[in-house]
């Protein structure tokens, strides 16, 4: 089982952007050849709140697109759970639907393209991906790329 558990700050999210999202990162789980069942959490924010959890979790007072926090980066919260079967709590990934529509327009793709990119790219943190080397960055992205194909959301939708 695969449980996404979305939530809208905005009060705009329209339920197709819900959809399309958790289609996406179910095909990308599959890809990423994870059977067990995992849970994660994707927040829809503004400008405000993403600067403001960006300010205080990372230390960067900026707006961002993303933001992605790993639940199994910290070793110690498997403690004393040994052997039992609870789902795989992937993490939280956080989007600005401001700077998602920004982008679209700068990158000149669809507004439902860009928010599948962010969250698929939250994801594949989640995962342990990241990209501060040139080589992990060609990786990263290389994977991203490759999924997106895949789905169907290409650069053109």
């Amino acid at each position: 089982m695969f449980t996404i558990d979305f939530n809208d700050h905005t009060g705009l999210v329209e339920q197709t952007w819900i959809d399309q999202i958790e289609r996406l990162l179910t095909f990308a789980k599959q890809q990423e050849g994870i059977d067990e069942s995992a849970e994660l959490s994707v927040s829809f924010v503004d400008q405000e709140e993403i600067q403001a959890i960006n300010r205080d979790y990372r230390d960067k007072d900026k707006v961002t697109d993303v933001i992605s926090f790993a639940f199994e980066e910290d070793e110690d919260v498997f403690e004393g759970f040994e052997g039992a079967e609870i789902p795989r709590v992937l993490g939280d990934i956080i989007i600005c639907t401001d700077v998602a529509r920004a982008q679209a327009a700068q990158y000149n793709h669809s507004f439902e393209r860009e928010l599948g990119f962010l969250a698929l790219h939250g994801f594949l943190h989640l995962l342990g991906y990241d990209h501060m080397t040139e080589a992990d960055e060609k990786e990263m992205f290389g994977r991203q790329d490759t999924i997106l194909n895949a789905f169907g959301l290409t650069r053109d939708a």
